[in-house]
């Protein structure tokens, strides 16, 4: 009702305004019409005359309504330059403060709510250099100064900081203006004071702040470099430490674009991915599927039977899949690009010096002027009483200690319901262990919807998980042989008992021995970089798992693209890094693949929606494969076909989802991916009927209404 009520003076104020012609007043001509009854009443009453003028410029600047560039010639024509500016310059800033806060109050909170996602990274921006925009803004008059106040007003901006940026910014505008009303009766139009060498001057003032940013920005670097001695030259144009996914893109376009580029990787070339993460355990899930699509092979018309193998075989077989795709990652590779690849252990001595301890014993200095920091993450592990003398295994560890194993571990603990426990929690009791997950929270895959974690519980139930969810582990206990886990729930304690326990409870980043600490650069569980990766020292760039926000090998390869291309030439040009379309699969079967917004994160940010949901158990190719089981889900904006973000559980999901990524990315909309056309009978299909759900759900009934009228009247 306060809302309501506000609007209704506003608009009572601008009706009045107009109705009795008080714009009129506020023309060129009004203005000099009635310049010679103004004096006289100044000459009479000067400080009456001058309050009463400040408190309608006040109004009128509050009101956004036309004249405020009339009343500044005004002022000047009145008062003269000196207070002429004084008034304008106090009254200027505080009528458009009022209409910011007006427009604050009346439509930020839904502004926000309905656009919030798409104004994160304006929010970001503004939180970090709000101030250095709105001066920008002030600084030329080619942008609406009540637009501005409206506009900033819907942003995170504080108030304060608007009024005293305003209050500054707009000082050099108002001299000018005022000044010109002091000449009030040589000019014969607006023209007189815009012209266009007075205009060119105030770009040219507008670009005052970005020369003045740069100039900031190198006496803060100036800072950042004290007591540090820069090499005269270099022997690399780019180090770069570490030879995960990150390291690798890199190190390939800084080869690519002809840098002399050294990469430094302490132990195997091809990071974690291909030793430890995706491509093992990806092969784990393809030898449990299929074992247990041999157990439930009547689904395909065929004689169920029990797998028999040998778990040494299967294990081996991981390692000639890794074995297989090495090449790709090889010192050999790398080097016939042009990349000179050094083995060993790298540290930061200054921020253009790297030491490295090489494998083979020797130690050697090399200097460059950028370095990119992409030393990768590790399993986490618990602080756990008693977990070191029961042993574990981490998604690091259990590649090399389980291919000794002669069968699968007979009782087998998972900690941790994320995507790595989940995976392999799935996969090994497939393979015949007897898997007891330990999940503290209420539910597994806590990032998807709860009907998603929920239908992945089902599915790893059903393959004989035992899931314990909102059990916390207490310590772990070892009697003779027999190892146990002691778990808690409701305040009751329980015991499990195991022959391996896996850890994957999350991962860390490598911040250690890197030579951080030393140089200062400032860690909050990854290194802190800005928006273009780099770290307290420009030149020094984090890229992957080490700088986050997202623990993914493709984001890690999205991010190295910025990293090199920044320090190779961001003295010329700079790019933020993109996270807008990031998408993940975690492969379960059946798998779950995202991008954009799930419903739970729109309903957690309060931003408005639309959902579409299309089953698999009615696509053809999913009953033909006898796996028609999941969903397709698509958030979109409100009345239109712009997608938020896409949820697929079922098989092939991480594939399908691709599609999606491709259209969010370059914002086409549900129509443009109905009027593609999809192969039958495929699994794509899928995507093409859920945005047939879509347009079916938004179908024009009044034009179809016409046409029934139509089609009747022509069958006579």
């Amino acid at each position: 009702m306060k809302k309501i009520g506000l609007l209704v003076l506003i608009a009572a104020l601008a009706t009045g305004f107009f109705y009795f012609d008080l714009h009129q007043l506020l023309t060129l001509e009004g203005l000099k019409s009635g310049l010679v009854q103004f004096e006289e009443w100044q000459a009479k009453r000067p400080f009456l005359v001058g309050g009463v003028f400040l408190l309608l410029y006040v109004i009128v600047t509050a009101l956004s309504l036309p004249g405020a560039a009339i009343m500044t010639l005004a002022a000047g024509a009145l008062f003269g330059l000196a207070w002429g500016t004084l008034i304008v310059s106090f009254a200027s800033s505080i009528g458009a403060t009022l209409a910011f806060l007006v427009s604050r109050y009346l439509l930020q909170d839904t502004v926000q709510k309905r656009f919030g996602e798409r104004l994160k990274a304006i929010n970001e921006g503004i939180e970090r250099e709000g101030a250095f925009y709105l001066f920008t803004l002030r600084l030329v008059p080619i942008f609406p100064f009540f637009l501005i106040n409206l506009l900033m007003g819907l942003t995170t901006i504080r108030a304060l900081t608007f009024y005293w940026v305003s209050q500054i910014g707009m000082f050099a505008g108002t001299l000018v203006y005022v000044n010109a009303g002091t000449q009030l009766g040589q000019l014969e139009s607006l023209s007189g004071i815009l012209s266009p060498s007075l205009l060119l001057s105030f770009v040219l003032l507008g670009v005052f702040p970005l020369i003045a940013k740069k100039i900031v920005d190198l006496v803060k670097a100036r800072r950042v470099y004290a007591g540090f001695s820069k090499p005269n030259s270099f022997d690399r144009n780019l180090i770069v430490i570490g030879a995960g996914a990150g390291g690798l893109v890199s190190a390939y376009i800084a080869a690519t674009v002809k840098a002399k580029v050294t990469l430094i990787e302490a132990n195997k070339m091809g990071g974690d991915c291909l030793n430890y993460g995706c491509i093992p355990s990806k092969a784990l899930i393809k030898s449990a599927k299929v074992a247990h699509q041999m157990r439930h092979a009547e689904n395909y018309g065929l004689n169920s039977s029990e797998p028999t193998f040998s778990f040494k075989k299967v294990m081996q077989r991981i390692h000639d899949v890794i074995a297989k795709i090495e090449p790709h990652d090889s010192v050999e590779r790398y080097s016939k690009m042009g990349v000179d690849v050094v083995q060993g252990y790298a540290k930061l001595i200054d921020p253009w010096t790297v030491e490295i301890q090489r494998n083979d014993g020797d130690t050697q200095r090399l200097t460059a002027r950028s370095i990119v920091l992409a030393t990768g993450a590790r399993p986490f592990v618990p602080d756990l009483p008693g977990l070191e003398e029961v042993g574990y295994y981490t998604s690091d560890t259990m590649w090399e200690a389980f291919a000794k194993f002669d069968e699968p571990p007979k009782r087998l603990v998972v900690l941790g319901g994320g995507p790595i426990g989940c995976e392999l929690a799935q996969s090994f009791a497939r393979l015949g262990s007897t898997v007891t997950q330990v999940e503290r929270s209420s539910r597994i895959m806590g990032r998807e919807d709860e009907e998603v974690s929920a239908l992945a519980q089902e599915s790893l139930i059903q393959d004989g998980v035992i899931m314990l969810t909102s059990h916390s582990a207490v310590r772990c206990e070892k009697e003779g042989e027999v190892k146990r886990l002691i778990v808690e729930h409701d305040g009751q304690e329980s015991t499990v008992e195991f022959d391996a326990l896996i850890c994957a409870v999350g991962r860390e980043a490598r911040l250690e021995g890197y030579g951080l600490e030393n140089l200062g650069i400032e860690t909050k569980g990854t290194i802190v970089t800005n928006d273009y990766l780099e770290t307290l020292y420009p030149n020094i760039f984090a890229a992957g798992d080490v700088a986050g926000p997202y623990q993914f090998t493709h984001v890690a390869a999205h991010q190295a693209w910025y990293a090199a291309v920044n320090a190779l030439f961001g003295s010329l040009k700079k790019f933020r890094v993109d996270y807008r379309v990031i998408p993940w699969t975690t492969f379960v079967d059946p798998e779950v693949a995202r991008v954009g917004l799930s419903e739970q994160d729109a309903k957690d940010k309060g931003i408005a929606y639309e959902m579409v949901r299309y089953e698999l158990d009615d696509l053809d190719r999913a009953i033909a494969d006898s796996a028609a089981k999941g969903f397709v889900k698509v958030l979109t904006v409100p009345g239109k076909d712009k997608i938020l973000g896409v949820t697929i559980v079922g098989e092939h999901a991480g594939d399908l989802l691709a599609e999606f990524v491709l259209a969010m990315k370059h914002g086409l909309g549900l129509n443009k991916v109905l009027g593609t056309i999809h192969t039958y009978p495929t699994w794509a299909e899928a995507n093409k009927y859920a945005a047939g759900e879509w347009k079916r759900a938004h179908a024009p009934q009044r034009i179809l209404n016409w046409l029934e009228k139509y089609h009747a009247w022509r069958r006579g």
